[in-house]
């Protein structure tokens, strides 16, 4: 299913750094000591809104996009756009089938008949092809242009068009258009099981998904850029992002900034942050040199996915170990801290359990590729 390579590919160190530190958030609010106590920060909104842990998602793809740059810009004149192609489509198989199988393996009492479909592989999964496609095939200005019309279009498809069966246009958990269509085509049984109405990565969602990853591509192009300097590129680069921020807080007024929804505003809002970060990781560890507090991202931003899929395994088998009949939880911090304290000492350790798992992979130089 994967294979490890035995040297390092050249890599922009700022982009591993800032999808490491992203991965390293991603495994904190994923994995709480105890789901009934959590600081607020590290929650999901909600429903409208945007907290630190919002961020999380939408700054992975806007990565995914900087990423295809650097991994095909070399490529795409010497290199058959089908081979890229069918190589794309065979990783996007891949990560469509990863989180399946482990929800086999951990569920095995529901099998097939209420697989979740939907879900964070896979939505980066559909945003990596589409945005390797769309790379491949088109120029700047046409993937400017598709950028402008999926975030128009989706705004009028949730705020114009009637939903069936509700008979208006709204933007509710469980009667927007997106929650009709997931249910129409997945059916009730394979949505979020929290719900079974309405999943946070459906279907209509990947549209405004993929023109996040565009927002990489973009600021992924004017990094490649060699005829600007690098104080200029940084520079534009936060003038963007701020614009981009500024222009999705605006669109909040009357279409809100939800993460579940994936709306126009959310993705010019996390993808100005995300600009504002890279752009701010990128002078300082590539322009003055700051390199000696990188390593410990490097070391997740460099096996990003498999990080994120070990995520998924390692606390589940850390919760089976029983030390005189109580869990690692329950013996080690539970009885000697607060409820939310506990439980946020608990993730990170789990995000330390993590780290020690991809730095043995890091200094043995195995990348491990889709």
């Amino acid at each position: 299913m994967t294979s490890a390579i035995t040297e390092k590919p050249k890599r922009l160190l700022s982009l591993d750094v800032f999808r490491g530190i992203t991965i390293a958030m991603m495994i904190l609010v994923n994995d709480p000591g105890d789901w009934g106590h959590i600081y607020a920060p590290l929650e999901h909104s909600k429903w409208n809104g945007c907290t630190p842990t919002d961020l999380v998602f939408p700054f992975f793809l806007f990565m995914v996009g900087v990423s295809v740059i650097y991994a095909m810009e070399s490529k795409k004149a010497t290199v058959s756009h089908s081979k890229l192609i069918l190589k794309a489509l065979r990783r996007t198989v891949i990560l469509l089938l990863i989180p399946w199988i482990t929800q086999l393996i951990f569920r095995p009492d529901t099998g097939l008949a209420h697989l979740r479909l939907p879900g964070v592989l896979p939505r980066i999964a559909l945003v990596y092809f589409i945005s390797t496609v769309l790379y491949l095939k088109t120029s700047q200005k046409t993937r400017d242009w598709i950028f402008a019309i999926a975030l128009i279009g989706y705004f009028i498809i949730m705020t114009f068009i009637p939903v069936p069966g509700v008979g208006y246009a709204n933007l509710e958990p469980e009667t927007n258009m997106g929650a009709w269509i997931d249910r129409l085509v997945f059916t009730p049984d394979h949505l979020w099981r929290e719900s079974h109405t309405w999943d946070p990565e459906g279907l209509l969602g990947t549209i405004p998904a993929v023109a996040t990853a565009l927002f990489g591509i973009r600021v992924g192009s004017w990094l490649k850029r060699r005829d600007r300097d690098d104080n200029i590129k940084t520079n534009w680069m936060f003038v963007y992002g701020i614009i981009a921020v500024m222009a999705g807080l605006f669109w909040d007024l009357f279409f809100p900034i939800n993460k579940a929804l994936w709306t126009s505003s959310f993705v010019l809002y996390t993808g100005g942050l995300a600009t504002i970060g890279l752009a701010l990781c990128y002078w300082l560890i590539d322009i003055q040199g700051y390199k000696r507090f990188t390593y410990p991202f490097v070391v997740f931003g460099a096996n990003a996915i498999t990080a994120y899929v070990l995520s998924g395994f390692i606390p589940h088998y850390m919760g089976m170990i029983k030390i005189n009949g109580s869990s690692i939880y329950q013996t080690f911090f539970a009885p000697y801290f607060s409820p939310v304290n506990a439980s946020l000492i608990s993730a990170i350790f789990t995000v330390l359990i993590l780290w020690v798992v991809m730095w043995v992979l890091y200094i043995k130089k195995i990348f491990i590729k889709i």
